[in-house]
């Protein structure tokens, strides 16, 4: 390795708007997020699916035509 080309390397806390902090390595000295995997509504199963305005109904009206007629 090159000597002087290299970015410094910290031990960094990654600070959560939920209180969740975790310990890495990073070549930022603080990081501070706002969602992460502990909050997140993919990773805790609160996800919510809608359809909004029926978009799946009119998807299948707009293109019912092409479907093939049996």
């Amino acid at each position: 390795m090159k000597p002087d080309i290299h970015p410094e390397y910290f031990s960094t806390t990654i600070s959560c708007a939920c209180g969740n902090v975790i310990e890495v390595g990073s070549t930022k000295p603080d990081i501070r997020v706002e969602i992460c995997s502990k909050c997140h509504p993919f990773f805790t199963g609160k996800q919510k699916l809608i359809d909004t305005a029926g978009r799946i109904e009119r998807f299948r009206k707009k293109y019912a035509k092409f479907q093939k007629q049996d």
